[in-house]
């Protein structure tokens, strides 16, 4: 097991990864940015490097300075968290040169699966269904026009080389396909350095259902159940549960243990999510692997009982998972919010500023994971998640409860700080997610309610 690991990130993540690291015996190094140097994460952990500016091609996208920084504090491995660099294989193969373990998958194996076009060949040879999408030896705008046409409209085109949500245009008009095509190619280069689009069927009422894995270096894959993450707005999620609701738990099963499979096949080594869009015929598409960590991961960690983060560090360390296929037992529902420092009657505004006051809730099987605390400072630089409330009961109804009752709970008070909890207590309340009629399109249709 490692002596010491950098954690590459902040916020939540970076104080979840320290607070496991710490269980384990592990010393741990936060690397930050000058925005987060009195940050609750940098508080928490032994100790801390500075790493740059505010800005994240300064900092916690800056390669070299992280590297360098894991070097000058005498780590053995640097965990990503989520977001930044985690999913970049440039990065991984750094840290391998510089004898770092990176802790979530070889720079291959995320090459591979990042790679949206190489993701749906390969997990398609393996039995994943995939939506109707472009030839991927094509690229210009009147190559995939066509494929359009052959698809059918509404389609989407997405980045291939995308994730979180970024890097998409839906186009319902063929009319419309010229600039979204030119739009999302200029999004894509200046996000990801990759100009690369394809062509995707898009379904307009669908699930978006994903599962958990975590796989060893020995050949060991466990699927770990199903999260829902339909509850979006623009297509960031803001409400995960566990298990899914309304959708056949054997359909969950099946395409969970293909993605443990694949997974094999791939040689991965860490934790991973497979992404599924589900119509209304129950059926499963392939969307795409988050290589890393993800945001929702708690949910699986309240219905199953297994730590994540302890099962990447095991499984980056050469280790064995702790737990196989037979072993997995999910109990209960867990639902998660993500807390946003934002204002949604101004349409989802940021709103930095300092936390004058901050009381978590509490209770039997309540669980807050936040870096947020009175007198922290919500900054401009990054994503406005502030805070992640996660309850666990018996079965959904009670969940729902729950966790309605722990948002009620929730204070963060500032003079320019506003949240999404009050919204969100509105879309547990909506009768298509209390009656898990839901689809993506819920918030939308909220807002023309």
């Amino acid at each position: 097991m490692f002596n010491t690991v950098l954690i590459a990130n902040r916020g939540e993540i970076a104080l979840r990864v320290a607070r496991t690291c710490r269980e384990m015996g592990i010393r741990t190094v936060i690397a930050h940015s000058t925005a987060d140097r009195d940050s609750v994460p940098v508080r928490y952990a032994d100790t801390a490097v500075q790493i740059g500016p505010p800005p994240t091609r300064h900092s916690y996208g800056n390669a070299a300075a992280i590297v360098s920084a894991a070097l000058q504090a005498g780590a053995d491995a640097v965990h990503p968290g989520y977001g930044f660099l985690s999913e970049d294989p440039y990065f991984a193969e750094v840290c391998a040169v510089e004898g770092l373990t990176f802790i979530g998958p070889s720079a291959e194996v995320i090459s591979l699966l990042g790679d949206k076009m190489r993701a749906r060949a390969f997990v398609g040879e393996l039995g994943l269904d995939v939506l109707p999408g472009s030839d991927p030896e094509q690229e210009g705008a009147a190559d995939l026009a066509r494929d359009a046409a052959r698809i059918g409209y509404p389609v989407i085109i997405k980045a291939s080389a995308g994730g979180g949500g970024r890097g998409m245009t839906i186009v319902e008009d063929p009319r419309d396909f010229p600039r979204a095509f030119a739009e999302t190619r200029r999004t894509a280069q200046s996000l990801f350095g990759d100009a690369r689009v394809y062509v995707e069927k898009y379904l307009e009422t669908a699930r978006h259902i994903e599962v958990q894995i975590v796989a060893d270096s020995h050949g060991n894959a466990v699927y770990l159940g199903g999260r829902d993450c339909s509850v979006q707005r623009r297509r960031q999620k803001l409400i995960e549960e566990s298990p899914p609701p309304s959708v056949p738990a054997a359909e969950v099963d099946r395409v969970g243990l293909l993605a443990a499979k694949v997974a094999r096949e791939a040689g991965y080594v860490g934790a991973g999510t497979f992404e599924f869009v589900v119509d209304e015929d129950d059926r499963f598409y392939f969307l795409e692997v988050n290589s890393r960590i993800q945001v929702e991961h708690p949910v699986t960690e309240m219905v199953t009982g297994i730590d994540l983060v302890r099962e990447q560090l095991a499984a980056a360390s050469g280790g064995r998972l702790s737990i196989r296929q037979q072993d997995v037992m999910t109990r209960g529902a867990a639902i998660e919010c993500r807390i946003n420092a934002e204002d949604p009657e101004r349409n989802f505004l940021p709103t930095p500023g300092l936390i004058e006051s901050f009381s978590a809730p509490g209770g039997p099987f309540v669980r807050v994971d936040t870096h947020a605390a009175t007198g922290a400072r919500i900054t401009a630089d990054y994503d406005s998640l502030l805070a992640k409330v996660v309850v666990w009961a018996p079965d959904r109804p009670q969940a729902i409860a729950r966790m309605d009752r722990a948002l009620a709970e929730l204070v963060v008070t500032g003079r320019s700080v506003r949240t999404t909890t009050a919204y969100l207590r509105k879309v547990l309340a909506h009768p298509l997610f209390v009656e898990a009629a839901h689809r993506t399109s819920l918030v939308e249709q909220m807002s023309e309610d």
